[in-house]
């Protein structure tokens, strides 16, 4: 052999033996965080309900509430780390974070670099209004007043399939858009669960109920490709916390809404 093929192996040799370092280094997170006693949480720091700073300026909210649980469950610490949704999945990829549990959507592209739980939390756009309304899907708003936030998703979305007899009244931002709502300028609104919930809290005399959904899009906690231990161990938790009713609890303290039957 000679000296170019001789590296040439070698290298290959070396590349090899460190890819499957790495596979097994990931692979045994659990393991480390057990034998650590501790477990490394990426969470949100800036997109309440799932996570901000209370005035105590500590974490919390709905995807903290869930992380506490999951490092109760498997009787370890949790190190919250507060991210925001550029930085979460490099986070997780770098190993400087165990899990990812951060209002996080799936999708294609972030299925190639890491794997996902069963889902934690619903994420929707939808048409919210109050209790007495019977709406159940686009034909039932003949003849309704309906607020959206121009250029939203649910903008885009909810004006293909709404009757031509509906008013489609359209605000700069949600904080308008919630505004109208409040002040009756409009008999429903297309928004995400997530600002209707901000409005049941705001303004409990008002609350919003959700008519039919428009775009369905729940969170999942975030997983380094490669941890299949520590997946299933994340996703016994999760099942676990919605039999008991604990995630549901969860939902309600954070969203003021039940979790979807079909969560």
């Amino acid at each position: 052999m000679n000296k170019r093929h001789f590296l040439r192996a070698l290298l290959c040799t070396t590349l090899a033996a460190s890819a499957g370092i790495t596979m097994q280094a990931q692979a045994d997170s659990l393991a480390a965080a057990l034998k650590s006693g501790t477990l490394r949480v990426a969470v949100p720091q800036d997109f309440p309900p799932f996570g901000t700073v209370g005035p105590d300026l500590k974490p919390r909210g709905y995807d903290i509430d869930v992380a506490n649980l999951i490092g109760r469950e498997l009787k370890l610490k949790v190190e919250i780390i507060p991210v925001s949704s550029a930085n979460r999945i490099p986070y997780l990829n770098t190993g400087k974070a165990d899990l990812v549990i951060s209002s996080l959507g799936k999708n294609p592209d972030r299925e190639k670099v890491i794997d996902f739980s069963t889902a934690y939390a619903p994420f929707f756009n939808g048409i919210f209004g109050p209790a007495e309304a019977a709406i159940k899907g686009a034909e039932d708003t003949a003849g309704k007043t309906v607020g959206v936030t121009r250029g939203s998703v649910e903008d885009l979305a909810f004006t293909k399939i709404a009757p031509a007899d509906t008013t489609v009244k359209r605000f700069e931002d949600n904080n308008a858009t919630i505004s109208a709502y409040l002040a009756g300028q409009v008999e429903l609104i297309a928004t995400g669960n997530v600002v209707a919930a901000a409005v049941n809290e705001r303004a409990p005399e008002r609350k919003l109920e959700t008519k039919f959904l428009i775009k369905n899009s729940p969170c999942y906690v975030g997983v380094n490709k490669g941890e299949t231990a520590l997946l299933a161990r994340v996703n016994e938790v999760i099942a676990k916390l919605k039999q008991s009713g604990e995630l549901n609890e969860v939902s309600m303290r954070w969203l003021h809404a039940p979790l979807p039957a079909d969560l």
